[in-house]
Protein backbone atom coordinates (compact mmCIF):
# COMPACT_ATOMS: atom_id res chain seq x y z
CA UNK A 1 0.00 0.00 0.00
CA UNK A 2 1.17 3.28 -0.43
CA UNK A 3 -1.17 6.82 -0.91
CA UNK A 4 -4.18 5.66 1.34
CA UNK A 5 -7.38 5.30 -0.38
CA UNK A 6 -10.44 6.72 1.36
CA UNK A 7 -10.98 3.68 2.54
CA UNK A 8 -7.97 2.51 3.88
CA UNK A 9 -7.44 6.18 5.52
CA UNK A 10 -10.67 5.32 7.50
CA UNK A 11 -8.91 2.05 8.34
CA UNK A 12 -5.93 4.03 9.53
CA UNK A 13 -8.10 5.96 11.91
CA UNK A 14 -10.28 3.17 13.17
CA UNK A 15 -6.60 1.10 14.11
CA UNK A 16 -5.86 4.05 16.07
CA UNK A 17 -8.62 4.54 17.80
CA UNK A 18 -9.13 1.12 19.03
CA UNK A 19 -5.58 0.16 19.10
CA UNK A 20 -4.72 3.93 21.50
CA UNK A 21 -2.25 5.04 19.30
CA UNK A 22 -1.71 8.01 16.78
CA UNK A 23 0.20 9.00 13.85
CA UNK A 24 2.57 11.53 13.21
CA UNK A 25 1.14 14.52 11.00
CA UNK A 26 4.03 15.44 9.62
CA UNK A 27 4.57 19.37 7.29
CA UNK A 28 6.42 19.47 4.52
CA UNK A 29 7.54 22.66 2.48
CA UNK A 30 9.56 20.73 -0.68
CA UNK A 31 10.37 17.53 -2.00
CA UNK A 32 13.16 16.79 0.48
CA UNK A 33 11.45 17.22 3.10
CA UNK A 34 8.82 15.01 1.83
CA UNK A 35 11.23 12.01 1.26
CA UNK A 36 12.96 12.76 4.74
CA UNK A 37 8.99 12.19 6.18
CA UNK A 38 8.54 8.79 3.95
CA UNK A 39 11.93 7.94 4.66
CA UNK A 40 11.24 8.30 8.54
CA UNK A 41 7.45 6.50 8.34
CA UNK A 42 9.09 3.96 6.49
CA UNK A 43 11.76 3.34 8.78
CA UNK A 44 9.77 3.29 11.72
CA UNK A 45 7.33 0.48 9.79
CA UNK A 46 4.53 3.45 10.62
CA UNK A 47 1.12 4.73 8.53
CA UNK A 48 1.27 8.36 8.79
CA UNK A 49 -0.07 11.23 7.23
CA UNK A 50 2.04 14.17 5.32
CA UNK A 51 0.82 17.38 5.20
CA UNK A 52 1.18 20.79 3.74
CA UNK A 53 0.10 24.30 5.31
CA UNK A 54 -1.42 27.59 3.57
CA UNK A 55 2.65 28.90 3.69
CA UNK A 56 3.95 25.79 2.86
CA UNK A 57 1.42 24.45 -0.51
CA UNK A 58 2.41 28.32 -2.01
CA UNK A 59 5.86 27.43 -1.73
CA UNK A 60 5.51 24.16 -2.92
CA UNK A 61 4.71 25.98 -6.29
CA UNK A 62 7.87 28.19 -6.70
CA UNK A 63 8.39 31.48 -5.36
CA UNK A 64 7.33 33.07 -9.04
CA UNK A 65 4.22 31.13 -8.78
CA UNK A 66 3.02 31.09 -4.99
CA UNK A 67 -0.59 29.55 -5.61
CA UNK A 68 -1.79 27.15 -3.22
CA UNK A 69 -3.50 25.00 -5.28
CA UNK A 70 -0.88 24.65 -7.65
CA UNK A 71 1.50 24.04 -4.52
CA UNK A 72 -0.96 21.40 -3.67
CA UNK A 73 -1.47 19.63 -6.26
CA UNK A 74 2.44 19.40 -6.76
CA UNK A 75 2.88 18.16 -3.41
CA UNK A 76 0.18 15.62 -3.87
CA UNK A 77 1.43 14.07 -7.40
CA UNK A 78 5.23 13.97 -6.34
CA UNK A 79 3.94 12.07 -3.25
CA UNK A 80 1.82 9.63 -5.35
CA UNK A 81 4.49 8.75 -7.59
CA UNK A 82 7.24 8.75 -4.98
CA UNK A 83 5.15 6.68 -2.72
CA UNK A 84 5.27 3.42 -4.98
CA UNK A 85 8.38 2.54 -3.70
CA UNK A 86 7.15 2.71 -0.24
CA UNK A 87 4.85 -0.46 -0.26
CA UNK A 88 4.72 -1.59 3.31
CA UNK A 89 3.38 1.62 4.47
CA UNK A 90 0.34 3.95 3.96
CA UNK A 91 0.51 7.11 4.14
CA UNK A 92 -2.09 10.04 3.84
CA UNK A 93 -2.20 13.43 2.12
CA UNK A 94 -3.72 16.28 3.92
CA UNK A 95 -3.81 20.16 3.77
CA UNK A 96 -3.33 22.20 7.44
CA UNK A 97 -4.81 25.32 8.79
CA UNK A 98 -6.62 26.46 6.17
CA UNK A 99 -8.36 29.85 7.30
CA UNK A 100 -11.58 31.70 6.28
CA UNK A 101 -9.78 33.84 4.11
CA UNK A 102 -7.68 31.26 2.34
CA UNK A 103 -10.92 28.69 1.65
CA UNK A 104 -11.95 30.16 -1.81
CA UNK A 105 -8.30 30.43 -3.29
CA UNK A 106 -7.13 26.55 -1.55
CA UNK A 107 -9.83 24.35 0.09
CA UNK A 108 -12.91 24.79 -1.93
CA UNK A 109 -11.16 24.43 -4.78
CA UNK A 110 -9.31 21.76 -4.25
CA UNK A 111 -12.49 19.99 -2.72
CA UNK A 112 -14.43 20.55 -5.62
CA UNK A 113 -11.38 19.18 -8.08
CA UNK A 114 -11.50 15.82 -5.80
CA UNK A 115 -15.31 15.56 -5.83
CA UNK A 116 -15.14 15.75 -10.12
CA UNK A 117 -12.41 12.91 -9.79
CA UNK A 118 -14.81 10.46 -7.54
CA UNK A 119 -17.59 11.62 -10.04
CA UNK A 120 -15.55 10.17 -13.04
CA UNK A 121 -14.80 7.36 -10.85
CA UNK A 122 -11.26 8.11 -9.61
CA UNK A 123 -9.88 8.47 -6.36
CA UNK A 124 -9.42 11.84 -4.41
CA UNK A 125 -5.96 13.54 -4.29
CA UNK A 126 -6.23 14.23 -1.05
CA UNK A 127 -7.34 11.81 1.84
CA UNK A 128 -8.61 14.97 4.27
CA UNK A 129 -8.02 18.97 4.68
CA UNK A 130 -8.35 21.26 7.46
CA UNK A 131 -10.41 24.18 8.13
CA UNK A 132 -9.02 26.70 10.85
CA UNK A 133 -11.95 28.38 12.18
CA UNK A 134 -10.14 29.20 15.65
CA UNK A 135 -10.45 33.15 14.45
CA UNK A 136 -14.11 33.54 14.12
CA UNK A 137 -17.21 32.48 16.40
CA UNK A 138 -17.58 29.12 17.30
CA UNK A 139 -21.40 29.48 15.62
CA UNK A 140 -19.54 30.48 12.42
CA UNK A 141 -16.85 27.83 12.49
CA UNK A 142 -19.37 25.30 12.91
CA UNK A 143 -22.03 26.76 9.95
CA UNK A 144 -18.38 26.80 7.84
CA UNK A 145 -17.43 23.44 8.87
CA UNK A 146 -21.13 21.96 7.97
CA UNK A 147 -21.02 22.77 4.74
CA UNK A 148 -17.44 21.83 4.48
CA UNK A 149 -18.66 18.05 5.51
CA UNK A 150 -21.02 17.74 2.97
CA UNK A 151 -18.18 18.59 0.71
CA UNK A 152 -16.16 16.28 1.83
CA UNK A 153 -18.49 13.96 1.83
CA UNK A 154 -18.74 14.13 -1.97
CA UNK A 155 -15.05 14.11 -2.35
CA UNK A 156 -14.47 10.96 -0.65
CA UNK A 157 -12.24 13.10 1.92
CA UNK A 158 -11.97 13.71 6.00
CA UNK A 159 -12.60 17.20 7.23
CA UNK A 160 -10.77 18.58 10.45
CA UNK A 161 -11.77 21.25 12.29
CA UNK A 162 -9.95 22.80 14.78
CA UNK A 163 -12.32 24.46 18.24
CA UNK A 164 -10.52 26.83 20.32
CA UNK A 165 -7.21 28.56 19.52
CA UNK A 166 -3.98 27.61 19.05
CA UNK A 167 -1.11 29.95 20.41
CA UNK A 168 2.32 31.23 18.94
CA UNK A 169 2.89 31.66 15.47
CA UNK A 170 2.48 29.37 12.14
CA UNK A 171 2.35 30.67 8.37
CA UNK A 172 2.75 34.21 9.80
CA UNK A 173 -0.55 34.01 12.30
CA UNK A 174 -0.25 34.71 16.10
CA UNK A 175 -2.52 33.85 18.32
CA UNK A 176 -1.58 35.16 21.83
CA UNK A 177 -0.67 32.20 24.91
CA UNK A 178 -3.78 32.79 27.28
CA UNK A 179 -6.95 31.71 28.38
CA UNK A 180 -8.81 31.06 24.87
CA UNK A 181 -6.27 28.72 24.04
CA UNK A 182 -8.58 25.96 26.16
CA UNK A 183 -11.90 24.62 24.38
CA UNK A 184 -14.34 23.71 26.90
CA UNK A 185 -16.90 20.17 27.51
CA UNK A 186 -19.54 22.54 26.26
CA UNK A 187 -18.20 23.48 22.97
CA UNK A 188 -17.78 19.62 22.01
CA UNK A 189 -21.15 18.82 22.84
CA UNK A 190 -22.19 21.88 20.41
CA UNK A 191 -19.50 20.11 18.01
CA UNK A 192 -21.31 17.04 18.36
CA UNK A 193 -24.40 18.34 18.08
CA UNK A 194 -23.97 20.31 14.73
CA UNK A 195 -21.93 17.65 13.16
CA UNK A 196 -22.81 14.40 14.44
CA UNK A 197 -20.57 12.14 15.29
CA UNK A 198 -19.88 10.22 12.10
CA UNK A 199 -23.53 9.58 10.71
CA UNK A 200 -23.05 12.88 8.76
CA UNK A 201 -19.45 12.21 7.25
CA UNK A 202 -15.84 11.35 8.93
CA UNK A 203 -14.53 14.40 10.66
CA UNK A 204 -11.72 14.73 13.21
CA UNK A 205 -11.91 17.63 15.70
CA UNK A 206 -8.40 19.62 17.28
CA UNK A 207 -9.69 21.20 20.76
CA UNK A 208 -7.17 22.88 22.20
CA UNK A 209 -5.84 22.51 25.49
CA UNK A 210 -3.24 25.13 25.75
CA UNK A 211 -1.56 24.04 22.56
CA UNK A 212 0.53 26.56 20.95
CA UNK A 213 2.35 26.42 17.45
CA UNK A 214 6.54 26.64 17.72
CA UNK A 215 9.30 25.87 20.30
CA UNK A 216 9.22 27.70 23.53
CA UNK A 217 10.98 27.25 26.86
CA UNK A 218 9.80 25.57 29.47
CA UNK A 219 7.13 26.70 31.31
CA UNK A 220 5.30 29.09 29.30
CA UNK A 221 3.28 26.48 27.86
CA UNK A 222 0.65 24.79 30.07
CA UNK A 223 -0.85 21.52 28.32
CA UNK A 224 -4.15 19.88 29.60
CA UNK A 225 -4.52 16.92 28.26
CA UNK A 226 -6.94 16.06 30.46
CA UNK A 227 -9.43 18.44 29.29
CA UNK A 228 -9.35 16.27 26.32
CA UNK A 229 -10.79 13.55 28.54
CA UNK A 230 -13.04 15.79 30.10
CA UNK A 231 -15.03 16.75 26.65
CA UNK A 232 -14.87 13.24 25.60
CA UNK A 233 -16.99 11.98 28.83
CA UNK A 234 -19.13 15.37 28.54
CA UNK A 235 -20.15 14.38 25.09
CA UNK A 236 -20.64 10.46 25.37
CA UNK A 237 -22.98 11.89 28.20
CA UNK A 238 -24.76 14.42 26.05
CA UNK A 239 -25.49 11.33 23.28
CA UNK A 240 -26.78 9.31 26.09
CA UNK A 241 -28.65 12.06 27.44
CA UNK A 242 -30.44 13.10 24.37
CA UNK A 243 -28.69 16.21 24.37
CA UNK A 244 -27.01 15.15 20.90
CA UNK A 245 -30.34 14.30 18.58
CA UNK A 246 -28.69 13.49 15.88
CA UNK A 247 -25.79 10.57 17.23
CA UNK A 248 -28.74 8.93 18.92
CA UNK A 249 -28.41 5.50 19.62
CA UNK A 250 -24.32 5.69 18.50
CA UNK A 251 -23.13 5.10 21.95
CA UNK A 252 -20.40 2.09 21.15
CA UNK A 253 -17.87 4.74 20.42
CA UNK A 254 -14.54 3.09 20.15
CA UNK A 255 -12.48 3.30 23.80
CA UNK A 256 -15.93 4.99 24.57
CA UNK A 257 -14.68 7.67 23.34
CA UNK A 258 -16.87 10.28 20.58
CA UNK A 259 -13.94 12.04 19.17
CA UNK A 260 -11.41 11.29 16.90
CA UNK A 261 -9.28 14.01 18.31
CA UNK A 262 -5.77 16.24 16.62
CA UNK A 263 -3.22 17.04 18.85
CA UNK A 264 -1.75 20.68 17.17
CA UNK A 265 1.24 22.59 18.13
CA UNK A 266 2.56 18.84 18.67
CA UNK A 267 6.43 20.08 18.84
CA UNK A 268 8.58 20.74 21.81
CA UNK A 269 5.82 18.60 23.99
CA UNK A 270 7.16 16.02 26.47
CA UNK A 271 6.55 12.83 26.14
CA UNK A 272 4.44 12.02 29.18
CA UNK A 273 1.89 14.88 27.76
CA UNK A 274 1.66 13.37 24.34
CA UNK A 275 0.94 10.01 25.79
CA UNK A 276 -1.76 11.77 27.90
CA UNK A 277 -3.52 13.27 24.86
CA UNK A 278 -3.10 10.24 22.87
CA UNK A 279 -4.98 8.16 26.11
CA UNK A 280 -8.03 10.71 25.56
CA UNK A 281 -8.54 9.80 21.47
CA UNK A 282 -5.65 11.77 19.82
CA UNK A 283 -5.29 9.89 16.71
CA UNK A 284 -3.17 12.82 14.61
CA UNK A 285 -0.58 15.07 16.04
CA UNK A 286 1.05 17.64 14.17
CA UNK A 287 4.84 18.25 13.73
CA UNK A 288 6.38 20.79 12.00
CA UNK A 289 8.98 22.88 14.38
CA UNK A 290 10.92 19.96 15.31
CA UNK A 291 11.76 18.57 12.06
CA UNK A 292 11.96 21.59 10.49
CA UNK A 293 14.93 21.91 12.88
CA UNK A 294 16.13 18.78 12.38
CA UNK A 295 16.85 19.26 8.82
CA UNK A 296 17.98 22.75 8.85
CA UNK A 297 20.24 22.04 11.83
CA UNK A 298 22.02 18.75 9.46
CA UNK A 299 22.64 21.44 6.83
CA UNK A 300 24.06 24.14 9.22
CA UNK A 301 26.75 21.40 10.84
CA UNK A 302 27.40 20.11 7.02
CA UNK A 303 28.21 23.75 6.48
CA UNK A 304 30.07 24.55 9.75
CA UNK A 305 32.17 21.04 9.56
CA UNK A 306 33.15 21.85 5.94
CA UNK A 307 33.22 25.96 5.75
CA UNK A 308 36.29 25.86 3.57
CA UNK A 309 35.16 23.78 0.96
CA UNK A 310 31.24 25.00 0.94
CA UNK A 311 32.51 28.55 0.39
CA UNK A 312 34.88 30.47 -2.18
CA UNK A 313 37.48 31.93 0.17
CA UNK A 314 40.91 33.88 -0.82
CA UNK A 315 40.33 32.80 -4.39
CA UNK A 316 40.17 28.95 -4.16
CA UNK A 317 37.54 26.95 -5.56
CA UNK A 318 35.98 25.26 -2.81
CA UNK A 319 35.00 21.59 -2.88
CA UNK A 320 32.23 20.65 -5.43
CA UNK A 321 31.48 17.37 -3.60
CA UNK A 322 30.61 19.55 -0.44
CA UNK A 323 29.13 22.08 -1.73
CA UNK A 324 26.76 20.13 -3.92
CA UNK A 325 23.59 20.44 -2.75
CA UNK A 326 22.87 16.85 -2.97
CA UNK A 327 26.22 15.98 0.14
CA UNK A 328 24.10 18.44 2.56
CA UNK A 329 20.44 17.44 0.81
CA UNK A 330 21.25 13.65 2.17
CA UNK A 331 22.35 14.62 5.74
CA UNK A 332 19.25 17.01 5.93
CA UNK A 333 16.58 14.01 4.95
CA UNK A 334 18.08 11.83 7.20
CA UNK A 335 18.22 13.90 9.89
CA UNK A 336 14.62 14.84 9.85
CA UNK A 337 13.58 11.46 9.24
CA UNK A 338 15.53 10.42 12.39
CA UNK A 339 13.15 13.21 13.97
CA UNK A 340 9.79 11.25 12.47
CA UNK A 341 11.13 7.79 14.03
CA UNK A 342 10.99 9.30 17.12
CA UNK A 343 7.88 11.07 16.84
CA UNK A 344 6.34 7.68 15.81
CA UNK A 345 7.73 5.68 18.72
CA UNK A 346 6.49 8.70 20.85
CA UNK A 347 2.70 8.15 19.43
CA UNK A 348 3.24 4.33 19.85
CA UNK A 349 2.72 4.10 15.58
CA UNK A 350 5.92 2.51 15.24
CA UNK A 351 5.96 -1.15 13.87
CA UNK A 352 1.89 -0.82 13.32
CA UNK A 353 1.53 -0.37 9.42
CA UNK A 354 -1.48 -1.72 8.60
CA UNK A 355 -0.79 -5.29 6.27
Amino acid sequence: MTIATPERYAEMLDAARRGGYAYPAINVTSTQTLNAALQGFAEAESDGIIQVSVGGSAYFSGQSVNDRVTGSLAFAAFAHEVAKRYPNITVALHTDHCAKQYLDEWVRPLLAHEADEVARGHEPTFQSHMWDGSTVPLAENLDIAEELLDKSVKAHTVLEIEIGTVGGEEDGHRAAINEKLYSTPADGVKVAQRLGLGERGRYMAAFTFGNVHGAYKPGVVKLRPDLLGEIQREVATAVVDGRVASAAGMVDFPNGKPFALVFHGGSGSAPEEIAEAVRYGVVKMNIDTDTQYAFTRAVAGHMFSHYDAVLKIDGEVGQKKYYDPRSWGREAESAMAARVVEACRELGSAGRALK
